[in-house]
């Protein structure tokens, strides 16, 4: 009997690539692969990579760097793919600057690793980015309950790929291509297959989520509230989310959304970018400062206890003290219980890249700087908030001391929970009593009423 290959898997990014981490896997499981956590006993690796984030590429290459090392050292014949956007962005640029690549894989091919691989194995180095034809949710195999397990009791749904927006700072529409809704009927079978299997929240994802429209079973186009409307419906899932979205595409059903469906967590990440309707209009994001403040009192008229997170990018080409000053007053005006900032950086072959008035770097993280101080204050009076209230818990995870449990809140705190009388997959009421930088603790007020046991309870044992 051979032994099964194993397989070790790098994900950089977003949620988004999380969930293709999985599917890759779970491909791969059919083939003979297992997971492992050491990249030194892998036959297979697989950097799963992001070009969001400043210098992404650059850090997939110092992690080729290293692998080339253990590589060497060992004398091991392991197999390295690079997979993701920074695959898409720069196939042929990765296979002339990292030799100890085999395989460049772009995100709409993963369904056709075993083949792609079969083709490494022989010698020959591999990069397929195309846009195939065929749908490749249609051949991804489903997680097995083992796998389900193994991930906890809170899942990523991918329910759109791609982007039409065209901001001019990214890349996604050139790395994801389109935006493509997968049908209803197939995001609802994978949820409650999922739920089956012991999960309890379900975290729905698109580049562009919220532009959400997949063909219903009665062949008309469903919007993203009408399919979290019937998921809500799924017996055992306690809880919903979705990520990531855009202003342009926050339409009052969604809205509704949050105040008629108890399942929908009061939670939203609304990226804005910048509070300056210049710099909005030059990154064409269609959407301006006011249109963004209407939207926010919109969604705090139909839930009142929602939370709110963004994102934010300084210095952005011709951004001028007046322009940063417009953000800061909108992050003042709205209130973020949490936020990601970067300063901007180029990304070739995006119209921002080439435009004349680059702000100094000097000057970008001195922004960077102010901006995030006003936004871990906001985030530190938001969690000083909680102090004194009663959340249901999703208990995720072990913590580090024995008998904690660390499970999350409505708002995505991490929240630890001493000698908890439930299990993993659990929801249970907590009171909050300790606000840290990094979590939350709290005491246990009760079982939620909708706890019980559940497959996923047992993930331990």
């Amino acid at each position: 009997m051979h032994e099964p290959r194993k397989l070790y898997v790098k994900s950089f990014g977003c949620q988004m690539n999380v969930y293709d981490s999985h599917r890759m896997a779970d491909t791969l499981a059919r083939e003979g692969f297992v997971e492992t956590q050491d990249p030194a006993e892998a036959d297979l690796v697989i950097l799963n990579t992001c070009h969001i984030r400043e210098k992404a590429a650059e850090k997939v290459y110092s992690e080729l760097g290293r692998l080339r090392k253990q590589k060497q050292e060992a004398g091991s014949d392991t197999l390295i793919a690079v997979a993701g956007c920074v695959a898409q962005a720069e196939g042929a640029e990765i296979m002339r600057r990292a030799p100890v690549v085999d395989l460049v894989v772009g995100p709409q091919s993963y369904h056709r690793l075993p083949e792609l691989l079969a083709e490494a194995k022989a010698g020959r180095r591999v990069v397929d980015t195309d846009f195939p034809v065929e749908d490749k949710f249609d051949h991804l195999p489903a997680p097995t309950r083992e796998a389900t397990r193994s991930r906890g009791p809170a899942a990523f749904v991918t329910v759109q790929e791609g982007c039409d927006k065209f901001c001019t700072f990214c890349v996604v529409p050139y790395t994801r291509g389109a935006e493509v809704s997968r049908p209803v009927a197939k995001i609802i079978d994978e949820a409650a297959r999922l739920v089956d299997q012991g999960v309890r929240e379900i975290t729905l994802i698109g580049q562009n989520v919220n532009a959400f429209h997949g063909e219903g079973p009665d062949g008309s186009s469903w919007n993203l509230a009408r399919l979290m409307a019937r998921l809500a419906g799924l017996k055992g899932l306690a809880r919903l989310r979705y990520t990531t979205s855009h202003p342009r595409d926050m339409d009052d059903d969604l809205i509704a959304a949050h105040r008629d469906l108890p399942q929908l967590m009061p939670y939203l990440h609304l990226p804005v970018q910048s509070g300056s309707d210049r710099i909005l209009a030059a990154m064409n994001r269609r959407h301006g400062r006011d249109n963004y403040f209407a939207i926010i009192e919109k969604i705090r008229a139909a839930r009142p206890d929602m939370a709110l997170s963004s994102d934010f990018i300084v210095g952005f080409p011709g951004e001028s003290d007046a322009d940063f000053e417009d953000t800061l007053d909108l992050v003042r005006r709205v209130g973020f219980a949490s936020a990601y900032s970067f300063k901007y950086s180029s990304r070739p072959g995006t119209p921002a890249a080439d435009h004349a008035e680059q702000v100094p770097e000097t000057v970008k993280a001195e922004r960077l700087a102010e901006l995030q101080r006003l936004l871990e204050a906001g985030k530190a009076a938001f969690d000083a908030s909680c102090r004194g209230r009663t959340f249901d818990i999703l208990l995720e995870k072990p913590g580090r001391q024995a008998g904690q449990l660390i499970g999350r809140s409505p708002y995505l705190q991490s929240v630890v929970v001493n000698d908890p009388p439930a299990a993993i997959g659990d929801l249970l009421s907590v009171t909050i009593a300790e606000v840290g930088p990094n979590s939350l603790s709290g005491r246990v007020a009760a079982p939620h009423p909708s706890a019980q046991s559940r497959p996923l309870a047992a993930m331990e044992a």
